[in-house]
């Protein structure tokens, strides 16, 4: 296993173990852990700078999330980007969407109408630098604003879960280059029917935004193989 490029952030307000698990769920769907790579419980604890419990703590509940997966007599690994596990999240992600973007229509103020505008356009100016996680952060930010927008907590919170387990298919989707225009004018259409309180397109267009990312994650995946 190779040295790991990332470290510890320590959180006064949780316990070791927690921060240990956020550490390498964030390193794994960030691909800072690859698909494949062997999760070595020494080598991690010496890199984390602790012992190797809340390392086996925290593998075995990324296992439980599906990121992670034990093979006999070979131990710990990264789990592979899957088509299923892909189609999983993101058919959950497609009808959570549709329902925020269609309560935002409703609910939506002019103050969030703005910072939506504003997270787009940050977006775009992302997507010259280059930088994958800055990128998919701001892409994270503008749905968050939708999110926000529709006032309902149990929402957000499902919406905000789900966004923790399909951070790696978003950066995925985000490496290509090919797709950034179409992101472009996706986000500026779904600000535009959501503005307008045009709940059945806005709906439309959010879906067909999901669709396009399975579809262009799904043609990676197949051509990794």
């Amino acid at each position: 296993m190779k040295e790991p490029n990332f470290e510890v952030s320590m959180n006064e307000y949780l316990p070791l173990r927690d921060v240990v698990f956020n550490t390498l769920r964030q390193a794994i769907l960030r691909g800072e852990l690859k698909p494949g790579e062997r999760l070595m419980e020494i080598q991690l604890a010496n890199k984390l700078g602790v012992s190797r419990t809340p390392i086996r703590e925290a593998i075995r509940k990324l296992e439980l999330e599906g990121l992670v997966l034990m093979i006999p007599r070979k131990g710990a690994e990264v789990a592979e980007i899957t088509e299923k596990s892909l189609r999983d999240v993101l058919e959950v992600r497609r009808a959570l969407e549709e329902l925020a973007v269609r309560l935002a229509c409703d609910k939506i103020s002019e103050e969030k109408i703005q910072e939506l505008k504003e997270a787009a356009e940050y977006f775009q100016s992302t997507l010259k630098s280059g930088d994958i996680t800055k990128i998919a952060e701001a892409d994270v930010k503008f749905h968050d604003v939708i999110y926000l927008a529709t006032d309902n907590q149990k929402l957000i919170q499902l919406l905000s879960n789900l966004g923790e387990q399909m951070y790696r298919y978003r950066v995925e989707y985000l490496k290509r280059s090919d797709f950034h225009q179409q992101l472009i004018d996706e986000h500026e259409e779904i600000i535009q029917t959501i503005e307008t309180g045009q709940k059945d397109k806005a709906a439309k267009v959010v879906c067909q935004h999901v669709d396009n990312q399975v579809e262009a994650v799904i043609d990676t995946i197949r051509t990794k193989k």
